[in-house]
């Protein structure tokens, strides 16, 4: 069956469910995204990825949400749009939601990145009615997906994506009449709150898995030498590179190190406050992404250097 629909979103990861819904016959009448937002220095605007992607595929565009209410939408979807909906357009038009983690854990605006900080293994997509709550209304569907060692965020959002248009498509596939009451969620919440600039900053003093996690975020940064170094990919070394060898005692957090048995000029492991992290891409402010060893010989790297100091 083919449904009538409103769809608002506005980053890269909305932008595959909305495809999917006109690849499966679907009448998306408009699409809410929001407003062009500059880029950079100079004055060109850029629009959102969905808008973008709203244009190509034909589709109306707005970036304000009370045009919905004279859209002619049977239902609404809501994907990552970034904004709480009034109850009153709640009220004039049903909604769903595609939220990507597994209801009602991680509840909120940065699911994908608090699974991955809190270390689960475990997540997935639910698509739900929306209601007035943050996150509370009852489940249509949820499909589990589970967490690599060493995914970053963006790998895994991605796969969120893709996962979250399918089960769209399948919540659809009878039309917007076919659509269920839901299940409540059950079980305890968590939640998931928009992550601050300055959580991304590197505090060596946590474990080694710990500052692994952030890493994954693909904005974890850290000070070298009094300029901003972004550590892009990391891993944490085995058990035997704890061992201080010769040195008699553990290197502080933040001590720049060699790998258990290699020289010092193989430097590129740093201590945690417990265990230690292999750099393995890096971005000196500035630059571009680089491999470790490469910043390494552009700085001259001595040995024992801080960072983070």
């Amino acid at each position: 069956m083919v449904a009538r629909l409103a769809y608002l979103g506005s980053p890269a990861p909305a932008v595959a469910p909305l495809e999917a819904l006109v690849a499966a016959g679907h009448e998306v009448v408009l699409v809410v995204s929001r407003a062009d937002t500059r880029r950079g220095r100079g004055t060109q605007v850029m629009p959102s990825p969905v808008k973008s992607a709203a244009l190509d595929l034909g589709l109306a565009v707005s970036d304000r949400l009370d045009d919905v209410l004279d859209s002619g939408a049977e239902l609404a979807v809501v994907v990552a749009y970034g904004k709480i909906i009034p109850e009153r357009v709640l009220d004039a038009v049903p909604m769903v939601n595609v939220h990507f983690s597994l209801l009602p854990r991680w509840r909120g605006a940065a699911p994908v990145e608090r699974a991955v900080l809190a270390g689960d293994t475990v997540t997935g997509v639910c698509v739900m009615r929306l209601d007035a709550g943050l996150d509370t209304g009852p489940v249509l569907a949820r499909h589990e997906l589970a967490i690599g060692t060493d995914e970053h965020a963006t790998a895994l959002l991605e796969r969120l994506s893709a996962a979250g248009a399918a089960l769209l498509t399948d919540v659809l596939a009878g039309g917007v009449a076919a659509l269920g009451p839901g299940d409540a969620q059950t079980g305890e919440p968590t939640y998931a709150a928009k992550l601050d600039p300055a959580e991304f900053r590197i505090d060596w003093r946590e474990p080694a898995p710990s500052v692994q996690r952030l890493v994954r975020l693909d904005r974890a940064w850290t000070t070298f030498r009094g300029e901003r170094l972004r550590i892009l990919d990391a891993r944490v070394l085995g058990d035997d590179a704890d061992d201080p060898g010769d040195a008699g005692s553990p290197p502080a957090p933040g001590c720049i190190t060699a790998p258990h048995g290699e020289g010092s000029g193989s430097a590129t492991a740093v201590a945690c406050g417990s265990g230690r992290l292999e750099l393995v891409t890096v971005q000196p402010a500035g630059k571009r992404p680089m491999g470790v060893a490469d910043w390494r010989r552009g700085v001259h790297l001595e040995p024992g250097e801080v960072l983070g100091a």
